[in-house]
């Protein structure tokens, strides 16, 4: 009940306690709605660059994914997605704050996806994991003020990231009460239920660290802006999105970026993530592509890992 009340109270909609239920992390929330809408050999459209799990679930459960392009700005176009959208689809997932892009979706991109969805009868799913660290204040977007968004809508949410509760893996998801009859016969064959003592955490940081909450956001958008101005400065590199956790960038170098992730570990200390690791197979863009987790560095360390990036850069060109 605290937390539909928590919802509603952010969105501004209607959001009643048996419409929303607890899971064991944010990626089991994912798991558990794509068992619900789909079955092997049906569809979920994943805008790309994708979040590596939600791709990998899918190809477990015998489900295509099916890949969305982004725009130069790795946003999604609804119209791309209408052409994509076959008999067999069953679901749109976006991420937003996007892992790995880093990029907020804008709200009236949100309800353009929740059209089409609406229209087409399937379902929307959107992944808020990262909302907490959002730009803008107030509501990212508009989804719960339609009084019908459990038709169509699937929400996710992520306390690890807010609370810092990664360990005790703490996720929840918003959907009508129907779906999430199903859901629960799920989630009882894995997990059955958040543990205790996650569950406690969790209803505790709803309730007494808002404040606190707040000064983590200031922080992380600190340590955004340092990464944009760090890449604004770097010659070769090109910052694609940022946002939440993540910086995703286009490297300057002609190896592949598997190649350059070796060599960025062994040669200057910085771990990325290949952009392979988040396209389909094939997808020639990722070769040129990084992600960053920037969130553990605070700005000194990220002005060191820009002089790194330098150096490196300057090794290669000499």
């Amino acid at each position: 009940a605290r937390l539909a009340a928590r919802i509603a109270a952010l969105y501004g909609g209607r959001v009643a306690p048996e419409q929303v239920a607890l899971t064991s992390g944010c990626n089991q929330a994912f798991c558990a709605a794509v068992a619900v809408l789909a079955a092997p050999g049906d569809q979920v459209i994943l805008p790309v660059p994708w979040y590596f799990n939600h791709a990998m679930w899918l190809s477990m459960s015998g489900i295509e994914a099916v890949a969305l392009p982004t725009a130069a700005n790795l946003l999604p176009d609804p119209g791309q997605a209408a052409a994509l959208i076959t008999p067999r689809t069953r679901a749109i997932a976006l991420v937003t704050p996007n892992n790995p892009g880093g990029v907020e979706y804008p709200p009236a991109l949100l309800d353009a996806f929740a059209a089409l969805a609406a229209r087409h009868g399937i379902a929307l799913i959107v992944d808020e994991t990262y909302r907490d660290f959002h730009t803008v204040d107030g509501a990212p977007h508009r989804l719960f003020t339609n009084p019908d968004w459990d038709e169509t809508l699937i929400h996710l949410y992520s306390f690890s990231k807010a609370y810092r509760l990664t360990g005790h893996r703490v996720g929840a998801i918003a959907a009508s009460a129907a779906r999430l009859a199903e859901i629960e016969k799920f989630l009882d064959t894995v997990t059955i239920c958040v543990s205790g003592p996650g569950q406690m955490a969790a209803l505790w940081g709803l309730e007494h660290l808002e404040d606190w909450l707040a000064g983590e956001r200031q922080e992380i958008l600190r340590r955004r802006e340092a990464m944009i101005a760090g890449f604004a400065d770097l010659p070769g590199w090109t910052l694609l999105g940022c946002g939440a956790y993540f910086a995703y960038v286009r490297h300057p170098f002609d190896a592949p970026s598997p190649e350059v992730a070796r060599r960025l570990l062994a040669e200057a200390g910085v771990l990325m993530l290949p952009g392979t690791m988040f396209r389909p197979d094939g997808d020639a863009e990722g070769q040129r592509e990084m992600r960053i987790a920037f969130a553990n560095a605070d700005t000194a360390q990220i002005g060191d890992l820009m002089a790194r990036l330098g150096r490196l850069g300057q090794a290669v060109t000499s």
